[in-house]
């Protein structure tokens, strides 16, 4: 029987004016309580037939917390919050006076003597940068997206295509004239309309809840439950999400539960001890960005950010997660050396916390939210990071396949003539491809950092540059995973992505960026059309090897396939510039095939070396099929094929 909490000395037992039952309490501090937002932060609510906001914080350290504002004129221990009288840290109290829209902090009286003004980190307002005070808000939107959402449920466990187009919100398009960002409402007019005519599937959006350093792109965020209020409200953002559900296009948002800033208003040092973070700095600091690691054993910190990761499913509609940093959370001694970390109670570098975190994260979310998504950005070999928990896996649903994003750029930057040194790099990935539910990403992180832009670490001169990266993209389609691919490259974006710029939309107007711009539009709806190229994304039971050998020509060629004959698709890749005419390649059934999506094609401001008609096969045995086809192949360019009719022998008998 569960241990019943008695009173403080000197503490009233008092519920009356409290959103907090006794129920969750007990499952915040056990860890189990994954709608905080519900309680916890501020929320206009009527008491006894009394209008006001009720407020709640956790800081068990504290002497004394109140609310400061315009209200009060910022003044301390004016509008006292009480504490709990059951030992729970959590400081409350109702006020007539402030009301929906209020900017404050909760001045903090620490039990080490250190006064602190911290923002509401339940907050579901901020104010804008570079201010940074919470605001009492309850965001009121009327969503027009239930048939979304009924679809979206009807769609759990079926094969589909996952084509994602990821997005930095404030450098996507700019107002020039006026030098800013796009707000959410023009987003919802401008880039909605953008992604539904190239077909992506998808939006992915860089960190969107409130960060005060706009040049961390959101990934070191303070407002945990409130959207950015740079581009508008909460209601514009659910105007967006609304928008593109409306458009048949999910939202993907960036979360981050790695690590957090140490400014001064934040969580770091919340209530003067290192209430969320690790007190440790070998466990609690992360030398890479110099922020601060959850406590992930800490039962109510795991409340927390299991209620974020819910929050954003629930009020805002989001359709997926993508997980930021997983194998920083994973491992101990990430980027530390010897002596700078602490290992497990067993010896090893694994964080046991975190992992046990991660796997109830997934438990809870697709338990509340099957239909939706959640994606890891994990760059290590660990096991199973997209298997179910039951079977001992982190439970996401899909991982980036960054072997494959390296490999492939890398392969790309050499000069064709080399290419054959290195097939490999361009084949390997298939080896593990299996593995885990894996999404081809081409994301935000290779176009930084002095990195260049995609089109600039292509080989060549200007055609041959266009030619691989259109080569690239065509390649990265019909490999089996889901796609990721960031804003500019969709068009062949020249300069290394600038977030204090806008794309450099000009570009649309020359025939080889243009050129990109119909081949990914092509391609996506190419992707979602042809069942083999998603029925089995994460199954060997898509693919099959034709050819990965052909080093001297660098070509290979395989087939991806459904679970229908009709379906199945021949690819052959090119590597090198040279126009191959008479390229046998064997393939399963006799008949005629044609091509149905060649990247050389001269809408796309390729060469044009195209298989015209209808392809009749030949009876020579080839790549250990019985029939074979005599091809073209385009230079540094991809082509598929498709089985148009199939001739069985008793036709041929007959005829």
């Amino acid at each position: 029987m569960a241990k019943k909490s008695v009173p403080k000395p000197g503490v009233e037992k008092s519920d009356s004016n409290s959103l907090l039952t006794d129920f969750d309490i007990h499952l915040f501090r056990t860890g189990k309580h994954f709608k905080l937002y519900e309680k916890l932060g501020a929320h206009a609510v009527t008491f006894s037939g009394t209008a006001g906001t009720y407020f709640a914080v956790w800081a068990p350290n504290a002497r004394a917390v109140s609310v400061i504002g315009n209200f009060n004129i910022w003044k301390d221990g004016q509008d006292k919050l009480n504490p709990r009288w059951d030992e729970s840290g959590i400081w409350e109290g109702f006020f007539p006076h402030i009301k929906t829209g209020e900017a404050y902090k909760y001045a903090i009286h620490s039990n080490t003597g250190e006064y602190l003004e911290k923002a509401d980190p339940f907050a579901l307002y901020c104010e804008q940068a570079p201010k940074t005070a919470s605001i009492v808000w309850e965001p009121k939107y009327d969503w027009k997206d239930a048939a979304w959402l009924t679809e979206r449920k009807s769609q759990v466990g079926k094969p589909k295509p996952y084509s994602v187009y990821e997005v930095h919100f404030g450098s996507w398009r700019r107002k020039i004239d006026e030098n800013r960002s796009l707000t959410y409402p023009e987003m919802a007019q401008e880039l909605v309309a953008y992604v539904k005519d190239l077909g992506f599937t998808h939006i992915e959006f860089l960190p969107l809840m409130e960060h005060p350093f706009y040049g961390s792109w959101g990934y070191q965020l303070t407002g945990y439950f409130a959207p950015t209020s740079r581009y508008g409200s909460p209601e514009d953002f659910m105007y967006l999400v609304d928008s593109f559900h409306a458009a048949g296009i999910g939202v993907i948002m960036d979360w981050v539960p790695s690590h957090f800033p140490g400014d001064a208003h934040g969580l770091y040092n919340f209530d003067g001890t290192n209430l969320y973070e690790h007190a440790d700095p070998r466990k609690g600091f992360h030398p890479d960005w110099k922020s601060y690691i959850y406590n992930y054993g800490r039962n109510e910190v795991r409340s927390f950010l299991i209620s974020n990761a819910v929050f954003w499913l629930d009020r805002f509609h989001i359709d997926g997660l993508r997980v930021d940093a997983v194998a920083s959370m994973l491992y101990l001694d990430y980027s530390r050396k010897a002596g700078e970390w602490i290992p497990n109670q067993y010896g090893g570098n694994e964080n046991i916390e975190a992992i046990t975190f991660l796997k109830e994260m997934n438990e809870v979310v697709y338990s509340q939210f099957p239909d939706v998504v959640t994606i890891a950005e994990e760059s290590t070999s660990w096991t199973g990071v997209s298997k179910p928990t039951y079977l001992g896996g982190l439970g996401f649903g899909q991982k980036w396949m960054m072997g494959w994003m390296h490999d492939t750029l890398h392969y790309f930057q050499l000069e064709p003539v080399h290419r054959k040194y290195h097939q490999n790099e361009i084949t390997f990935s298939i080896m593990y491809a299996f593995t885990e539910n894996f999404m081809l990403p081409l994301s935000h992180d290779e176009v930084v950092h002095g990195k260049g832009s995609l089109l600039g670490r292509m080989q060549g001169d200007e055609w041959r540059k266009f030619a691989n990266l259109r080569l690239m993209f065509g390649y990265m389609f019909m490999h089996p995973g889901t796609k990721l691919l960031f804003m500019g490259g969709e068009f062949g974006q020249s300069a290394e992505w600038n977030h204090e710029k806008s794309l450099d939309w000009h570009l649309l107007d020359y025939g080889y960026h243009s050129g990109v711009s119909k081949l990914i539009k092509d391609l996506n709806q190419f992707y979602k059309t042809e069942p083999a190229l998603y029925h089995f994304a994460f199954d060997q039971r898509g693919f099959q090897w034709i050819d990965y050998a052909d080093r001297e020509n660098s070509v290979i060629a395989f087939q991806r396939e459904s679970d229908q004959k009709e379906d199945m698709l021949i690819v052959v890749c090119n590597f090198t510039p040279e126009t191959r005419g008479h390229y046998r390649v064997g393939v399963p059934y006799r008949g005629q095939w044609k091509e149905v999506f060649n990247s050389d094609d001269l809408k796309y401001n390729g060469s044009g070396a195209m298989n015209h008609g209808l392809l009749t096969t030949s009876p020579v045995k080839y790549h250990g099929r019985d029939y074979s086809l005599s091809l073209t192949l385009p230079p540094l360019a991809i082509s598929v094929l498709k089985l148009e009719k199939e001739v069985t022998e008793f036709e041929l008998e007959t005829s």
